[in-house]
């Protein structure tokens, strides 16, 4: 694992999934997972997508208004990791800026969609579960997802999870 990647699980991913109360080791790797996918473009010539997960606005706006908003104590957490002032200001820059916050968010999509982790944590598991319940995330429950496979390829697996 590079220690880019290593600072990332274990100063960001790690400790936001475990303030959350949902720490696992695949539910990191996916994270990680989606972090790369997201970064090939979600499939999409015009995705704007903000941050480290490339989550818009609209995805944003439906974790906030269709799934915290039902759950105030999740909510509650999730907010705590957001800056006081800046998340009042502009919402949506946290997601470039606050990299807790973004992968509260990022889960919080997951989550949203009933994730169901997959039993093995494979580069190609990993990215069916990223299509399935990620892709696009802007889309209400209960739409079918974006079914463009994208893999993630053995060379960047490795470099995101081989010590």
């Amino acid at each position: 694992m590079t220690q880019e990647n290593n600072t990332l699980n274990k100063q960001v991913i790690t400790h936001t999934l475990r303030g959350l109360g949902c720490y696992s080791q695949r539910a990191e790797n996916l994270l990680l997972a989606t972090i790369v996918l997201q970064g090939q473009g979600n499939g999409s010539a015009n995705h704007a997508g903000i941050g480290l997960y490339q989550i818009d606005e609209a995805s944003h706006r439906q974790v906030w208004d269709h799934y915290l908003a039902f759950d105030p104590d999740l909510a509650s957490a999730v907010r705590g990791l957001a800056s006081q002032k800046a998340f009042l200001q502009d919402p949506h820059i946290e997601l470039a800026s606050n990299l807790a916050y973004a992968t509260a968010i990022a889960w919080m999509i997951y989550q949203s969609r009933g994730l169901e982790l997959p039993s093995s944590d494979n580069g190609e598991t990993l990215t069916q579960c990223w299509a399935k319940y990620f892709v696009p995330a802007a889309k209400p429950v209960g739409c079918k997802p974006n079914t463009t496979h994208y893999d993630i390829g053995p060379e960047k697996w490795r470099a995101l999870i081989v010590a």
